[in-house]
């Protein structure tokens, strides 16, 4: 089974999310948390750093990291496991590293996240900051 991990980053009451590129074969064209699928060998939270270093250019300060939720996705033929990690913080300054994974980056307000491609995860992210689901 494959495994994904993705980190929210967090900071000022709102969370960087990542657009995925219209031609990308796992939820297309949508904005959602950075990550990706996981290496043999690999624990979460190296999976997690090696992953967010790739494509926000940034070094996960791993101690403060906290898993906020891990659920199985996709369909009966392709499922995965997702897990989900906070993340408040960090070294450097996110960019768009990786263009072929994303077109764009951006910064939102809780309240104002778009639609997930995962409400487990918004709801996990949710609560873990103190807002209102």
């Amino acid at each position: 089974m494959t495994r994904v991990v993705v980190g929210a980053l967090v900071r000022d009451g709102q969370v960087l999310l990542v657009h995925r590129r219209p031609e990308k074969h796992v939820h297309p064209d949508r904005w959602d948390v950075p990550g990706g699928v996981m290496e043999a060998g690999e624990s979460e939270l190296e999976a997690l750093e090696r992953e967010l270093r790739e494509e926000l250019g940034v070094q996960v300060v791993v101690g403060a990291a906290s898993h906020l939720c891990r659920m199985s996705v996709g369909h009966a033929d392709d499922r995965a496991t997702l897990s989900a990690w906070l993340v408040p913080e960090w070294d450097g300054t996110p960019a768009n590293v990786a263009p072929e994974e994303h077109d764009d980056l951006r910064w939102f307000d809780l309240a104002e996240l778009p639609p997930p491609p995962h409400v487990i995860v918004r709801e996990a992210l949710l609560r873990a900051v103190g807002e209102p689901s």
